[in-house]
Order: C-alpha cells, then sequence, then structure tokens
C-alpha cells in the first residue's frame, strides 16, 4: 500500500479544543486510557487463542511503557491483537471523531472537567493532551501488512506501510513543549502505580513489573485465606493497623460487582479520610471519589470496588440517577448489614470488644440511612456505665419492667460524660437505674432517631433535671421547707443565679443540696448545632442552665438557720460554686475566690 492521505469529517477545526476544554485538570489520564487499550488488545488476542481463532505463538504478552527524554517520546508497546490498514481507518479515524462530535453535542451546556471519555471513542485521543504528534505503528494478528499511522492533531492523518516484526501496537507519543514533566521517570512510574497497579495484563517500565495483575478481589473467596486478605490490605495501606474484618463483595447478577471491604479500627475518629476505598473498571483504577457509589455511612471503610456497570463517563447528576449504581449502593449496604448480624450472632462477646469501631459505622447508617435501621435495630448496641451493653429491645424490656406503673412514655436516661456527670449517675443507679452511655460525636442525632423509630421511649440526660422529675414519678416526699423559708431560698439563689431558673424540689436528702442542670432540648440543640459547625455562635453564647436546690438537704436546712444575711448570702455562694465546679462551669477568677474562700472557712 502506498502512502495514503486524507481530511476526517468533523465540524471543528482540531481535536485541541475537545481534549482540552473537558479533560485539561486531569492530563495525566491520557496514560491511564492508552494503557487500557493496551491491556484491551492483549486480552482480546488471548481470548482468541483460547477459542481456537488464533493458532501462532502468543509469546510474553507483558505491555511495556518507555521513555525516550532525548527525543521527547513516550512509547506504549504492546503484544496483542493489532490492527489492520482498515481498522485503523475504522476505529482511529471514524469512530474517534464522530465520538468527538457525539460527546461535543452531549455535554454543549455543561461545563463538568471531570469527565472521562473512554465511552465516546476519545480514549485513544487523550495521547493529545500532552502530544503534539502521535504515531501509531501497528501489525495485525491476521495476515496482513503492518501499518503507520501519523497525526499531529489536526483534522488530517497520514497512514502508510511499515515493516514490523511482532504483532501488536505501539503508540508513540511526541510530547508538546507545555507537558515536557511527563518526560520525567519518576512521573510516568507514579501514574502507572496510581492508575495501573492491579491492571490484568502485566505493566513494564524500567525492566521492571509495576502491577500485581491477580489482585484477591478478582478470586474467589473460597480460594483465600485470612492472611490473604491482611496482606492485601497491607498492600493498599501499608501503616495501617490490622483491620477489624472485611466483606469481600462478589455479584454477577443483575450487576457485576466485586471488591474488598475492610472495617477499620477508627476508635471514633470522625474526622478521619473519606477517600480509602478505590473504585477500579475491570481492575482500571477510576476514582477514590466514591460518593454516590458507596453509600455516605460507610465511605469511611477502606478497600476497593470494582464493577464495569458503573457509568464513569458521565456527570455526576446523571451518576446519581443511574439504576445500576442506585442498586450497587442498596446491595452493599445489605452485604455490611448481613455481616455484621452474622458477626453478632455468631460470637456477641467479640462484636461487643469490637463496638467502639463498629458502633460509629452503624450509629452513622442508622442516622442517614432510613433502611438501614430496619437491618441494624436487632445487632445495634447500647453501653451502660457499667460497661454492659444490651439491644435497643433488651434495654427497652428491662425500661418497662422498672416503670411499669407509667402510662405514659419510657424515659431512658443517658450520660454524655461519665465523669463530668458522676453525681447524677450515682443518684439514679440508687433507684436503680441503668444509665446508658452516649458521648460519640452523632449520638445526639441517634438519640433523635431512635425516638422518632420506637414508641413510647423518651431520651433524658441524666443531668437534664432534678432525677424523679425526670422520670415522672413525681416527688419523693413534700419539701420540709415551708413557704416563707421557699421564698429566702429562691431569693438567696435567685441573686445568685441572674437570668437562669431557680427551681425547688423535693428530693432525697440523700440528693446533692444543689445542682445545675440544663433543660434536655436546649442541651441537645446546642449539641447538634455544635455537631453542624455552630461551635462559634454557642461559643460565645453564655451557658443557660437551671439551678436546682434540693428542699429536704439538710445542708439547705443549716443554711436557713444562720444567722445573718451576709453568712447566708456566703453558704448559697458556695452551694451554688460547688454545683458550677462540679459542672466544669468555674473557672478564672470566680475559682480562684472560690479556693480562697474555702480556705478562709475551713480556717475559722
Amino acid at each position: 500500500m502506498s502512502t495514503e492521505k486524507g481530511t476526517i469529517s468533523i465540524n471543528t477545526e482540531n481535536i485541541f479544543p475537545i481534549i482540552k476544554k473537558f479533560l485539561y485538570s486531569d492530563n495525566e489520564i491520557f496514560l491511564r486510557e492508552l494503557v487500557s487499550n493496551a491491556v484491551d488488545a492483549t486480552q482480546k488476542i488471548k481470548k482468541l487463542s483460547a477459542m481456537g481463532k488464533y493458532e501462532g505463538e502468543l509469546g510474553e504478552l507483558k505491555i511495556r511503557v518507555a521513555v525516550d527524554k532525548e527525543n521527547k517520546t513516550i512509547t506504549i508497546s504492546d503484544k496483542g491483537i493489532g490492527m489492520t490498514a482498515e481498522e485503523v481507518k475504522k476505529y482511529i479515524n471514524q469512530i474517534a471523531f464522530s465520538g468527538a462530535k457525539d460527546f461535543l453535542e452531549k455535554y454543549k451546556d455543561e461545563n463538568d472537567s471531570n469527565q472521562i471519555i473512554g465511552q465516546f471513542g476519545l480514549g485513544f485521543y487523550s495521547a493529545y493532551m500532552v502530544a503534539k504528534e502521535v504515531e501509531i505503528h501497528t501489525k495485525s494478528y491476521q495476515d496482513a501488512p503492518a501499518v503507520k499511522w501519523v497525526c499531529d492533531g489536526t483534522t488530517e492523518y497520514e497512514i502508510s506501510d511499515i515493516e514490523k516484526a511482532e504483532r501488536g501496537t505501539d503508540i508513540i507519543l511526541h510530547i508538546a513543549d507545555d507537558s515536557e514533566e511527563f518526560l520525567e521517570e519518576f512521573k510516568i512510574e507514579q501514574i502507572l502505580e496510581k492508575y495501573g497497579k492491579f491492571l490484568p495484563v502485566e505493566i513494564e517500565f524500567k525492566d521492571k513489573v509495576i502491577n500485581n495483575p491477580n489482585p484477591i478481589w478478582v478470586k474467589p473467596p473460597s480460594d483465600l485465606k485470612d492472611e490473604d486478605y491482611l496482606a492485601f490490605y497491607k498492600e493498599l495501606y501499608p501503616y495501617s493497623e490490622d483491620p477489624l474484618f472485611w466483606i469481600h463483595l462478589n455479584v454477577d447478577y443483575p450487576f457485576n460487582l466485586t471488591g474488598v471491604l475492610y472495617f477499620p479500627k477508627i476508635k471514633q475518629d470522625f474526622q478521619l479520610s473519606r477517600e480509602k476505598i478505590q473504585l477500579y473498571s475491570r481492575q482500571v483504577f477510576i476514582t477514590d471519589d466514591v460518593k454516590d457509589i458507596v453509600p455516605e455511612f460507610l465511605q469511611l471503610l477502606h478497600g476497593v470496588i470494582d464493577s464495569p456497570d458503573i457509568p464513569l463517563n458521565v456527570s455526576r447528576s446523571y451518576l446519581q440517577a443511574d439504576g445500576n449504581v442506585k442498586k450497587i449502593n442498596n446491595h452493599i449496604t445489605k452485604k455490611v448489614a448481613d455481616k455484621l448480624a452474622e458477626l453478632f450472632k455468631s460470637d456477641r462477646k467479640a462484636f461487643e470488644e469490637k463496638w467502639e469501631s463498629i458502633g460509629l459505622f452503624v450509629k452513622y447508617g442508622i442516622v442517614s440511612d432510613e433502611k438501614f435501621y430496619d437491618r441494624a435495630k436487632d445487632f445495634v448496641l447500647l453501653k451502660n456505665t457499667d460497661g454492659e451493653f444490651k439491644t435497643i429491645e433488651e434495654y427497652k424490656t428491662k425500661i418497662e419492667a422498672l416503670q411499669k406503673d407509667k402510662d405514659e412514655n419510657l424515659v431512658v436516661l443517658y450520660t454524655s460524660d461519665v465523669e463530668k456527670q458522676d453525681s447524677f449517675i450515682q443518684g439514679a443507679k440508687k433507684r436503680d437505674y441503668d444509665i446508658l452511655v452516649l458521648d460519640d460525636v452523632l449520638d445526639s442525632h441517634f438519640i433523635n432517631t431512635l425516638e422518632q423509630k420506637l414508641e413510647k421511649l423518651t431520651f433524658k440526660r441524666v443531668d437534664a433535671d432534678a432525677l424523679d422529675k425526670l422520670i415522672d414519678k413525681g416527688l419523693n416526699s413534700e419539701s420540709v421547707l415551708s413557704d416563707k423559708e421557699k421564698e429566702k431560698v429562691t431569693e438567696l439563689f435567685k441573686e445568685l443565679a441572674g437570668d437562669n431558673v431557680v427551681q425547688i424540689e423535693a428530693l432525697s436528702a440523700e440528693d446533692a443540696p444543689v445542682s445545675i442542670v440544663m433543660p434536655e432540648f436546649m442541651r441537645r440543640y446546642m449539641d447538634m448545632s455544635k455537631l453542624q459547625g455552630q461551635n462559634a455562635m454557642f461559643g460565645a453564647m453564655p451557658q443557660s442552665y437551671n439551678l436546682v436546690v434540693n428542699g429536704n438537704s439538710p445542708v439547705v436546712a443549716k443554711m436557713l438557720r444562720l444567722k445573718g444575711d451576709d453568712r447566708r448570702k456566703s453558704y448559697a455562694k458556695q452551694l451554688h460554686d460547688l454545683a458550677l465546679l462540679s459542672q466544669g462551669m468555674l473557672s478564672g477568677s470566680k475559682l480562684t475566690a472560690f479556693v480562697n474562700r474555702t480556705f478562709e472557712e475551713m480556717a475559722e
């Protein structure tokens, strides 16, 4: 065949605007596209050979990438099926450029720089993101002459016969002046490591194979041992602690999905990186931004997901609406729930020991995923101040027995700070109450969700009010104080409490004489607002509280018997400061004054 020249029919001056406009921000993607094409060509020749449709020697089916800094070229070579002259014209010219037209038409009103272009026949043309000219040297596995195709990115190309001894294709990129960074070997190695680490054909660069063609997610789970999963985890995350457990995904209907998801030890650190799940398509790395594909509450998991059914070449709005993506999302949620349920049933003690890490995922799932609650309600655990775990149903049964004479909502008492709220906890335990520990960053939302899901169950923090008032059982007895004494007590403490509410309650004589409580609705609102990033606003607001005075306390009675207003005021001040101190609300000069006053009284 003599040299042939032609003009490609497309209504644009050249393909650079197409490529640069949509993929300029991610120009390293050219290498992923070209190496992926080489992998496809290699797998096709292997398949033809296995089917008996190619009887020649396969030879060594490595893909080789080489950089020639002096001549400013990058070459990607494969021993795949190759192309005839007619196939070059068909697959490189016609499909690619008609694909370019489709691409421009589809996205003419869209400004999404994260497009991936392979779907439109433009994968090969991503080469022009970095190259001023591209050559293709190719020899088909069929009995046909080898050919050379050259194009400088305009609508003109040249194709001619050449001598080429071996089957396969070499893509030679003549790197543009503004892309010479890609002539650095470390840069190319970095990109190959990122996108080709698990490609199914060996990739050779600088005389060494840089990938693992058989990662564990392509193997049957029955062939794998725990050591294999742990070794792969170390391959992905070399400096991480061993994971708690893992889930092997292996679905071929109604969509294709493989992968391994690991539960890491997170220790309640809600701010951990969410870019630890890697998304692949046929072992080609696509992204570590998996929102839309993986449910939000599972994005703190580690591992890999591989699916050819995820439409990687379209905008996020399309991705969110895609039926397969929704099915995959739901399937992952179900698999995780099933695995957790299995672990809970098979070894509850081990499950409880892992709850510190597992709990954050489960609570986040219950808060953010409507359907997940139904799957998780039987294994979500609630821990009390004695370190004992109960399921929701188990805890509810215990509360029902304790509050069997109640006609209205059952009250669940909890603490968000065991140390700070110890005096309230001890008072509740004297009444045989089981106090839950709900001190995670998500617990305000978690509590709200449980209240919505569980009928006749109300959560109240143990220091939200006088205990007997919290559980709606009425007061133990009438206050021993007369109306006149109540007025005097109110007067003494109102001066100290300022705008805060002073309430006199008939509590047990053993309960604290004075305590600081914050109404449940106000405290919960503030906690949730802080979680939503409104710390600055609430940090500047004075903390409002209720000052509860125990009308049956002998200490309060002693205060009233003191001679002289000054002594009574000083005594009330001491009680008020003690209540503030117990809640960590006394600091600075007020704390110093309290300490000095205490020493003075002890010296009397």
